[in-house]
């Protein structure tokens, strides 16, 4: 852990990006109603991808989406080339509203990532679980605006404040990918400086495709979100309280410091509206910061504690027992003969998974399209995995579950907004109109 100023930032020479301060606006006079990211899965990796343009000049830079990301980070050690990046000085106002303790000098030449007098953060990828120290930064980013149902005029944040990282913390994130867009809760999450930039409401909001070769999108901002064919996804949200998780749970973060992810509440699991039998103090969150339940798109997979996956995949299996099972294959234990399930709008006929929230009237519906996972011809799993005897949050509910879900994230009220399944509406995540200008 890392608890004072004393933090050697030697490490600041292999570690490279800008800062942003969300408190100065775009220079223009327009001002969206709302900001806009596509977002790709990689085929590959299972990871989210997102592009955006930053730097002067400006240049794309690709990106793993990190629901819980703290912040944006970017390698800083190859080609980062800027005219417009500013490193954060120890004691600056930019250090104190990313509530970095620790500052450090570089005892290289000054260059992005490797400046003397500066504070820094400690980037971290969740795929490899390592972090390392990074200075902070902040330079240009570019973002196309929209006002729900399109695309719009592109605008600019001069100084949107991000940390440098090191080359060798993007191992095991999708080829080409320099950085991961964290949209954390945190003041120097993306959601947040965004909404600071441009007068705009906390909140945002994630629609994930289900496929490799068509966008889902990130909206930051409020609604109304608009999909075709005319659809507004956002007029028929469930809400569900965002609870705070009192301990970090980066992989290298400050005393006292609390997560930036985002954690729900549930009470228990349905399946087939049987209630599974759970040890339900592991759906809580300890004075340690272990257990509870929360989203991840860092996950491809729903990651659940042992004794829960257990149940979870018993009730599942008895639930299908005219269903003949077939070899398990990796990293999923229950495989299914898909001749013998039906398929209906929303995915393979299966019994619907329930995470009961708040009250049993407010639940979190799953069905076959984010529960079954077809491995190959003829082969369905259930798409949850085991997480071990320890893990450090029971429920991680992971990309594959929320896929064609659109997802609104209220940082002021905390609390989300979720919408099942849009196939039961006749759409999907895909079919935001990004070609039509608004």
């Amino acid at each position: 852990m890392a608890s004072s100023y004393s933090i050697n930032f030697l490490l600041f020479c292999s570690l490279l990006f800008p800062i942003i301060s969300p408190s100065v606006a775009q220079s223009t006079s327009f001002r969206p109603k709302a900001l806009l990211l596509p977002v790709t899965k990689d085929s590959s990796t299972l990871q989210y991808i997102t592009n955006i343009n930053q730097r002067t000049p400006l240049v794309p830079v690709k990106l793993t989406l990190d629901l819980g990301g703290q912040f944006l980070w970017v390698d800083c050690e190859q080609g980062y080339v800027s005219s417009t990046y500013k490193p954060a000085r120890c004691r600056s106002a930019q250090c104190n509203l990313a509530e970095s303790k620790a500052c450090g000098d570089c005892n290289s030449g000054p260059k992005p990532g490797c400046n003397n007098n500066t504070c820094g953060l400690f980037p971290y990828n969740p795929i490899i679980r390592t972090s390392t120290s990074g200075e902070l930064a902040q330079d240009v980013i570019s973002i196309q605006s929209t006002d729900g149902s399109n695309p719009g005029k592109v605008v600019s944040v001069p100084n949107l404040l991000f940390t440098c990282g090191a080359t060798f913390l993007l191992e095991g994130l999708a080829s080409g990918v320099k950085g991961m867009a964290g949209l954390g809760r945190t003041k120097i999450g993306l959601p947040s400086q965004f909404a600071a930039a441009f007068s705009l409401k906390r909140k945002f909001a994630i629609c994930l495709s289900s496929s490799a070769r068509s966008n889902g999108v990130v909206f930051f901002g409020d609604g109304p979100y608009v999909f075709l064919p005319g659809i507004t996804v956002s007029d028929s949200l469930i809400y569900t309280p965002l609870f705070i998780n009192p301990v970090s749970t980066a992989g290298t973060s400050f005393e006292g410091e609390k997560s930036a992810e985002y954690f729900i509440g549930v009470k228990s699991i349905k399946i087939n509206e049987k209630v599974v039998p759970v040890n339900t103090s592991l759906l809580s969150i300890d004075s340690n910061g272990i257990g509870g339940t929360k989203i991840s798109t860092v996950n491809p997979y729903t990651v659940l504690h042992t004794s829960i996956y257990n149940s979870v995949v018993d009730a599942f299996v008895k639930s299908l027992a005219n269903v003949p099972r077939v070899a398990a294959v990796a990293p999923f234990g229950a495989c299914f003969n898909s001749s013998s399930i039906g398929s209906t709008r929303v995915g393979p006929a299966v019994p619907a998974i329930d995470l009961v929230l708040q009250s049993k009237d407010v639940y979190w519906r799953m069905f076959g399209a984010n529960s079954m996972v077809e491995v190959r011809d003829g082969v369905l799993c259930l798409g949850f995995v085991d997480g071990g005897v320890d893990p450090r949050t029971s429920i991680v509910i992971g990309g594959h579950q929320l896929e064609d879900n659109l997802l609104q994230f209220d940082l002021a009220s905390s609390k989300l907004g979720f919408s099942s399944s849009l196939l039961f509406r006749r759409t999907t995540c895909a079919n935001f109109n990004f070609t039509s200008n608004a």
